[in-house]
């Protein structure tokens, strides 16, 4: 199984639009693309949240030639949703893992 990771700091002045943005709009869209198995959202805690919060947006799939083609096919658009839609009010890294266990 692998594991697209992103990882997002949220300004305060966004998140409660951004957050519902993810959970009804965003997050659903991503799993249309039928190339992931599930998704999870998770807000990190013991982290400095005085300019925002923290999330950790994590979606899994069941082979590395899955995630390549939502990259290639899916992934531009996506991101540019949201970069129209909140600017530069978040920031974001996007890490992959294989899940070994």
């Amino acid at each position: 199984m692998i594991i697209y990771n992103v990882t997002i700091k949220i300004d305060n002045s966004i998140h409660d639009a951004w957050l519902q943005w993810m959970k009804e709009e965003h997050m659903p869209e991503l799993m249309q693309t039928g190339l992931f198995a599930e998704y999870k959202l998770c807000r990190l805690l013991e982290q400095d949240d005085s300019e925002g919060p923290t999330y950790a947006a994590q979606y899994f799939c069941l082979s590395l030639e899955e995630y390549n083609e939502y990259i290639s096919k899916h992934a531009p658009l996506l991101r540019e949703k949201g970069l129209q839609k909140f600017g530069d009010k978040f920031i974001a890294f996007r890490t992959v893992m294989q899940v070994v266990s």
